[in-house]
């Protein structure tokens, strides 16, 4: 049977889920040589906006209340939806992290040894690190019934996405010219066949 108080834990053990699947590339990242970072205050801003929607919002609402009169009815169907949605989310995070290997950042970065990867769930997509943000966003608004709480983290992934893709995809033309446009050509942003 699945209640709100249910629903509050799948999400909450999904943002878990999250930290655990990322902590370990964090750790490894700071130890690989950067050539190139468009870390400055535009990208620290939207990794906030991202935080704020996908963490931050949702977890004062399930500790504080936090514009609870904002409240939906709770839907059960909805938030057994949601807990595939997660788990695809969590799958796709962890893809895309094992995938990119050495290569990932959580900034836009380029490291000195960094390889174009074009294989694996990069085969399909460009961006599914931003595909899963999306889904952990749809995720999140299927199982917390509060419209603010809900919806933040799809908000918070559209800002991402939109005013961070086009720089990333910049920065790899510069390092990997045309065999990143070939690669670009060849595949969809965040949603394979489609989009």
């Amino acid at each position: 049977m699945m209640t709100k108080t249910i629903a509050e834990i799948i999400w909450l053990a999904g943002i878990v889920g999250w930290y655990v699947i990322r902590h370990p590339y964090a750790r490894r990242s700071k130890k690989q040589a950067i050539s190139r970072s468009l870390t400055d205050r535009r990208e620290w801003t939207l990794l906030i906006v991202a935080s704020l929607g996908l963490a931050v919002i949702p977890a004062l609402y399930l500790a504080t209340g936090l514009a609870s009169s904002l409240d939906r009815p709770f839907i059960p169907a909805l938030a057994w939806i949601g807990l595939p949605v997660m788990g695809l989310a969590l799958w796709l995070f962890y893809r895309s992290h094992a995938d990119l290997g050495n290569n990932w950042s959580a900034s836009l970065k380029v490291r000195q040894s960094h390889l174009l990867v074009t294989n694996g769930i990069y085969r399909l997509i460009r961006h599914p690190m931003y595909a899963s943000f999306f889904l952990l966003g749809l995720a999140q608004f299927l199982l917390l019934p509060n419209w603010l709480a809900g919806s933040a983290g799809l908000i918070g992934a559209l800002i991402l996405f939109a005013f961070r893709v086009g720089r990333e995809e910049e920065m790899m033309l510069q390092r990997f010219g045309a065999e990143y446009s070939a690669y670009a050509g060849g595949t969809k942003r965040i949603v394979p066949w489609v989009y």
